[in-house]
């Protein structure tokens, strides 16, 4: 009758739930409003609990074995400061070396494309031997840096003025951005310091409103989550550095334009897992282009090479191997992950399908060794003896005694 009546429940929510979807949909909408700044506080946490804590053990981890009290009290703040302060100037370094050479690139690319136009005239005048028609449109082609000026001014100006009649939303707008990173930020900030408390709390959560073995297994699930999302934004991050500056290096080498500045778009989109580092090849053929279309060929030359050494040898490698992901499976989730969601899914996809592909493994083994199965090979199964399975047996029952009196 419990059960009954726990499906009748569930059923009128789900019927009331199709019913009046749109009311559902809003109440949803505005309960995640509220919680947003929290998750977003988790996600913050997430991301800097990586450093922090390779800070906190590599600074602080003999300290705290001997015993030492102070470390036990410092350590926590001091590798979370350490941490903000790395990750702020990193991207004010980032800043301070792509604005100045953003606003070279712009001046520059003002002349490359003054000097471009008539360049392309010419080659489309010896392509089509010169014909009427076809030089006609060429010719109407024309760049003049000054109007460039204006009409990008002119749009500034009615930019301004469409801010100016909408202040007062763009103002609270910000108000409540600030707020909320204020908030998340301060929730992070929480989570890092009592991150043991917190953990210990949920524990007690899960086994006081589920049977200790489900729960454990949950804990687990939960815990592998957490492991292979670190270990792949850890090599993710670690793999964009790699490719970033193999492409500073490589350029700089060869003595092409704005080395630096392909090298920083590279390190970012190749923050997507995969097809990331083709985003800045097209935006770095641009660049180059515009300067000397033979240097933009060997750019794609080089681009395709070392495009091969790290999709082969460092992505799968650093970031497959980060997470225990095969490197088709990697492939798989990238793309599986890019359809259904985009770029986020192309982020989130591969330790999740890394969590799934651990779960399974470790299913199939389980269901192997209950039938006495020890290996599988192309051409033959091998069982275990009957020696093997009493040893197991046995290293069961004094691992595991309650369960065997159950």
């Amino acid at each position: 009758m419990k059960k009954i009546r726990e499906l009748i429940v569930f059923t009128a929510l789900i019927v009331v739930a199709l019913w009046k979807f749109d009311v559902v949909f809003g109440v949803i909408k505005a309960v995640w409003g509220i919680i947003f700044p929290f998750a977003l506080g988790g996600a913050i946490a997430f991301v800097i609990n990586v450093p922090m804590s390779f800070l906190e053990k590599k600074l602080f981890g003999k300290a705290k074995e001997k015993g030492s009290k102070a470390a036990g009290k410092l350590a926590r703040p001091i590798s979370l400061l350490l941490t903000i302060v790395l990750v702020v100037g990193v991207i004010v370094l980032v800043m301070f070396g792509l604005i100045p050479q953003l606003t070279a690139t712009i001046g520059s690319l003002m002349n490359s494309i003054a000097e471009f136009i008539p360049q392309m005239q010419s080659w489309v005048r010896e392509f089509t031997h010169n014909n009427r028609e076809i030089m006609d449109l060429v010719n109407q082609v024309e760049f003049n840096p000054n109007k460039a000026i204006q009409w990008g001014m002119s749009i500034l100006g009615n930019g301004a003025g469409n801010f100016m009649n909408t202040t007062m939303t763009a103002v609270g707008s910000i108000v409540s951005g600030v707020t909320t990173f204020f908030i998340a930020f301060s929730f992070a900030c929480y989570i890092l310091f009592q991150k043991e408390k917190l953990h210990v709390q949920v524990r007690k959560v899960f086994f006081a409103f589920i049977p200790k073995r489900k729960a454990e297994v949950i804990l687990e699930v939960c815990s592998l989550t957490y492991r292979t999302f670190a270990n792949f934004l850890t090599g993710q991050c670690l793999e964009a550095v790699i490719l970033g500056s193999m492409f500073v290096i490589t350029l700089s080498i060869l003595k092409m334009p704005y080395a630096l500045l392909i090298g920083i778009i590279i390190s970012f989109t190749a923050l997507i897992p995969i097809f990331g580092a083709f985003i800045g090849c097209v935006l770095g053929c641009l660049l180059i282009f515009m300067v000397s279309p033979k240097q933009a060929i060997l750019f794609i030359l080089v681009f395709l090479i070392l495009q091969q050494i790290e999709g082969n040898l460092i992505y799968p490698h650093v970031v497959g191997s980060s997470v225990g992901l095969p490197s088709i499976w990697v492939l798989a989730a990238v793309t599986i992950g890019g359809n259904l969601l985009g770029i986020i899914g192309m982020l989130i996809f591969i330790p999740l399908v890394s969590v799934l592909y651990t779960l399974f493994r470790e299913y199939v083994y389980l269901r192997l060794k209950k039938q006495h199965i020890k290996k599988v090979t192309k051409t033959e199964v091998e069982e275990y003896t009957q020696e093997e399975i009493d040893k197991m047996k046995e290293l069961y029952e004094k691992e595991h005694p309650e369960k065997c009196l159950e």
